[in-house]
């Protein structure tokens, strides 16, 4: 047997002391270090075995890494094509976004296809799994391939799945689970790290996909050490708001696909439904002649390769006394107060004293610089009240100065603007000077270098 020791870990960053500290020496904070019993090292091998000999690259098969189709395009376009075999998916989010649901309707797909999958929870019992089960997937026959289990030790989930050998397993979640070696609490550093890497040993001999459901803090991030999102091959978010409809989901890590893609979904009563087209339904309800209304070509995923059309809306109030207020939803408040300021400097827009709203319609959450542009011909539409054409889009960052910056991915943008029938664009000069006639996809596409310029331009000054 290994010998035992003891070692104080933080609970916040896992940083580790061989004695109490009142702060920590990792990340600075007070009363966090917490003794915990870890075991001692394993002596090391002398020779090495045939599952660790260095093989050249030829001889690794193709299907080492073959690919699990879901049947939910939207979550394979995120995944890269599917869930490979041997990876492990750690999938965050706010509670009640949907994460189980979601999972579980991959599960379904990937039985409907044949492959064997297995859904352990922690937190629910299986009576209660099964029940949202038939809600979500109704009277579909999927025989003895999508198994259930309850489980809030690690060893019961290893147990569960050698006996069942799925090819994709889903864990939910990683925090309520615990390994019976360690006497931490559930959800504690040192027992985060240990069923982590136990499931992951797992997941790469067995060749099973594994999807980890994470908890979510405060501010958004993936709860626990940041080496989990070190240990798991993609790291997924799933966003959106209780009271909306849409759901985002995104990847900031992924080691099989592209890490800039973003999946649409629609929470209906039967679960998650898909949402290929986005732009169509986010402009779905876009009022005709109004003012304060800008479409805008965005990407949901920072740095993302897909664009979607969303409306950016706008509404000032009179001028009363004092300072006005400021309120955004989907937008960060800090870009709405640049842009104020910008058009109050620069433009002579003296908006000091008015309330000034502006808003996302759909329930996205953009942060990219492109929705400078489109923001700013919003609040002046709306100061004017006079309404922007319908056929135009804009897109493009706005400096300090007043400049109108390039932004990536222009022809992206135009195109997804094209196929909705958008026939004008006003685009950063430096974005246009980059396009060739074959970039913009049938759009009359307007370079401007001022932020004043695109104003008069759009409201037809």
């Amino acid at each position: 047997m290994a010998k035992q020791s003891t070692q104080f870990i933080c609970q916040a960053c896992g940083a580790s002391a061989p004695r109490w500290l009142g702060r920590c020496p990792g990340c600075g904070g007070w009363n966090t270090l917490v003794e915990e019993i870890v075991a001692g090292k394993k002596s090391r091998g002398s020779l090495p075995t045939a599952a660790n000999k260095p093989v050249s690259i030829g001889e690794v098969p193709e299907d080492a890494a073959a690919r699990l189709p879901t049947g939910i395009e939207e979550l394979d376009r995120v995944l890269g094509g599917g869930a490979v075999l041997g990876s492990v998916v750690l999938v965050g989010g706010d509670p009640g976004v949907g994460k189980s649901t979601l999972l579980l309707q991959a599960l379904a797909g990937l039985a409907k296809r044949g492959a064997r999958a297995l859904y352990s929870s922690g937190e629910e019992s299986v009576a209660q799994i099964a029940l949202r089960a038939r809600r979500i997937l109704g009277d579909q026959s999927l025989g003895d391939r999508l198994q259930i289990v309850g489980a809030s030790d690690v060893a019961e989930v290893e147990d569960a799945a050698r006996l069942a050998r799925p090819s994709a397993l889903v864990v939910d979640s990683v925090q309520v689970l615990r390994s019976a070696e360690l006497e931490s609490a559930a959800g504690s550093v040192s027992q985060l790290r240990e069923v982590t890497a136990r499931l992951v040993d797992l997941a790469k001999k067995e060749r099973i996909a594994l999807f980890l459901v994470g908890h979510v803090t405060k501010d958004g991030a993936l709860a626990g050490p940041k080496v989990l999102e070190h240990l798991v091959d993609v790291v997924l978010s799933f966003e959106g708001e209780r009271g909306n409809a849409f759901r985002a989901l995104r990847a900031s890590k992924n080691r099989y696909g592209s890490a800039t893609e973003v999946g649409v979904f629609e929470m209906a009563q039967g679960g998650l439904a898909e949402v290929p087209n986005p732009s169509e339904l986010f402009l779905a309800e876009r009022p005709a002649h109004a003012s304060g209304s800008v479409v805008a070509p965005v990407t949901p995923q920072e740095g993302g390769a897909r664009a979607v059309l969303v409306e950016v809306q706008a509404l000032v109030g009179s001028v009363g006394q004092g300072n006005g207020r400021r309120v955004t939803t989907g937008l960060a408040s800090t870009r709405l107060a640049l842009i104020l300021a910008v058009l109050e400097r620069k433009v002579g827009f003296m908006l000091a004293g008015a309330d000034v709203f502006a808003n996302v319609a759909g329930g996205l959450t953009i942060d990219e610089p492109a929705i400078d542009l489109p923001l700013a011909i919003a609040v002046a539409s709306a100061a004017r009240d006079r309404p922007c054409a319908r056929d135009l889009v804009a897109f493009g960052e706005i400096g300090l100065a007043g400049e109108v910056r390039g932004v990536a991915r222009g022809m992206s943008r135009l195109g997804e603007a094209a196929s909705m029938g958008f026939k004008r664009a006003i685009v950063p000069a430096s974005t246009a000077e980059r396009m060739t006639g074959n970039d913009r996809s049938g759009v009359e596409v307007i370079p401007v270098r001022r932020v004043e310029e695109a104003i008069r331009i759009a409201l037809d000054d």
